[in-house]
C-alpha cells in the first residue's frame, strides 16, 4: 500500500509518500519522497491556494497512491486562523477527490498515538519516531513534511489493524 500523507498549514503544506510492504515476516515502511509546499505571503489568498492545488496534484499524480490521509482541523483559540486552515484543507481534499483518490482524515491525537503510542507527544518526538519507523537516517526536515510522514504512516498502521481485525479496509 502506498499512502500519500498531507500535513496541511497555512505558510507550508507538508506532504509526504510511505510504502508498506508486508512481504516478509515483519512489514516494513519505506518514505518514497517528502517535501513542502512554502506559501508566499505576497501573494493573494486565491494565488496560495492554487499553488498548494498545482502542486499537491503533481505529487499526487507522480506518486500515484493508493490513498490519501489528511490530518483534520486542529480547533484552535483563533477563528481566522482555523478557518485559512480549512481552506487549504480543502483545496487539498480537493486535489484528491479530482484524481478519485480515497480520502481519509485523523485527529491529530490519533496520529501521534499511532506513531508515538502517546496522544500528546512533541513535535521533536514524532519526528524521532518517524525517522525510527522509516530507519531513515536522520530527522525528516522540514518538520511538516514529518509530520505528513506521520499522517501516512497512522493510515498504515490503521488500514493494518483493520485487516488484522478482519474489518474491511479504510481507503
Amino acid at each position: 500500500m502506498r499512502v500519500f500523507g498531507i500535513d496541511c498549514g497555512t505558510e507550508v503544506t507538508g506532504y509526504g509518500v510511505v510504502e508498506s510492504d508486508d512481504a516478509g515476516r515483519q512489514p516494513r515502511l519505506t518514505m518514497k519522497a517528502m517535501g513542502a509546499i512554502r506559501l508566499v505571503k505576497s501573494k493573494t489568498t486565491a494565488e496560495r491556494l492554487e499553488q498548494v492545488f498545482v502542486a499537491l496534484s503533481a505529487e499526487l499524480e507522480r506518486w500515484k497512491p493508493d490513498a490519501v490521509a489528511i490530518e483534520e482541523v486542529f480547533y484552535s483559540v483563533n477563528a481566522k486562523s482555523a478557518l485559512k486552515l480549512g481552506q487549504v484543507r480543502g483545496v487539498a481534499l480537493l486535489a484528491a477527490a479530482v484524481q478519485g483518490l480515497p480520502v481519509a482524515e485523523y485527529a491529530p491525537l490519533k496520529i501521534k498515538s499511532s506513531v508515538v503510542g502517546y496522544g500528546l507527544a512533541k513535535k521533536e518526538q514524532v519526528q524521532f519516531m518517524v525517522a525510527r519507523l522509516l530507519e531513515l537516517a536522520e530527522v525528516p526536515q522540514p518538520a511538516d513534511a514529518a509530520d505528513a510522514l506521520a499522517v501516512a504512516i497512522c493510515h498504515i498502521h490503521t488500514a493494518q489493524t483493520l485487516a488484522a481485525q478482519g474489518a474491511p479496509r479504510r481507503s
